[in-house]
């Protein structure tokens, strides 16, 4: 590029976009410390007590809860701000896609889910995603889905999070738009999102020469699902199902995507739909490649 335009070679990247790129020959750490600060300090919680966790497992969340209004613009402050830090925190998606969907009218209850979070990022400053380097480049996804868990609509929760072979780098958590009948369906309709992404995926990796010959393996912890997107026939339990899902089998009869069974303690993407307890929750966000550059090999500055 420099043969063609007037650049100045700057070195190793260090910052971008308020995110901060470590490199070295082991890894390439990437996190967002000085933002997270800067948030913290933002909404007063500079020096609160940090949490093990986002959220507390099994609390509930819906738009009419009793409790008073609280400061809508601060609220919505907390959760865009939260949304930008899942750039490299995808241990937090799922807190901050939750708290998205009570946008308009927060309660307080609402808020002091919010300020959890937060005290759950005074504890993980440090906190990144690891690309360790030398690791064959084959791009696998996991699937999975909450069910029924929305206390206002009764809709599913989809997640899905993808890796080249060392630390996750594509992830979501989405409310499924239509009403599922059945885990089955609602585990249906996350691996159907999952395809998508992961044909869109295999796209962006052939323009940047990692063309993915084989089919790409989506982990999925759901027999039922799995049966039914390898069955081309549409019979009773499917036909209900919006007919924009069952582009999955197309992929599959194509060779691009191959669903692969996990148990469900190995899904990764069990951690982008519902609160988990801690010891689960840490190890799948260890899985997901984030960690604290404290515990990395080499010297670290951040």
């Amino acid at each position: 590029m420099m043969q063609h335009y007037e650049m100045t070679d700057l070195g190793l990247l260090h910052h971008f976009l308020g995110m901060g790129v470590v490199q070295i020959d082991q890894h390439i750490f990437i996190h967002q410390k000085k933002y997270a600060m800067k948030l913290l300090e933002k909404f007063g919680m500079r020096d609160c007590k940090s949490v093990a966790i986002p959220l507390v497992v099994n609390e509930k969340l819906c738009k009419e809860d009793g409790s008073e209004a609280a400061d809508e613009s601060e609220f919505r402050q907390i959760v865009g701000s939260l949304l930008y830090l899942t750039a490299t925190r995808p241990d937090v998606m799922f807190a901050s896609s939750l708290l998205a969907r009570f946008m308009h009218n927060p309660t307080k209850n609402h808020m002091g889910t919010a300020k959890r979070v937060l005290r759950y990022v005074q504890g993980t400053l440090d906190f990144g995603i690891e690309f360790a380097k030398g690791k064959t480049a084959t791009l696998i996804g996991y699937c999975d889905s909450d069910w029924a868990r929305s206390e206002d609509d009764m809709r599913s929760t989809s997640g899905y999070a993808f890796t080249l072979g060392s630390g996750m780098f594509s992830w979501a958590s989405i409310k499924q738009s239509t009403v599922a009948l059945s885990t089955a369906e609602a585990e249906y309709v996350s691996a159907a999102e999952a395809t998508s992404q992961a044909k869109w995926l295999r796209f962006v990796l052939e323009d940047f020469g990692e063309e993915q010959v084989e089919g790409t393996p989506i982990l999925c912890d759901n027999t039922s699902a799995i049966a039914m997107a390898r069955n081309p026939v549409h019979h009773q339990k499917t036909r209900h199902i919006s007919r924009k899902f069952h582009f999955i089998r197309e992929a599959i009869q194509a060779k691009e995507i191959e669903l692969i069974y996990c148990k469900t303690e190995d899904q990764i993407a069990d951690i982008l739909t519902k609160a988990l307890p801690k010891d689960q929750f840490v190890r799948l966000r260890s899985l997901l490649g984030v960690k604290s550059a404290k515990g990395l090999e080499g010297s670290v500055e951040m």
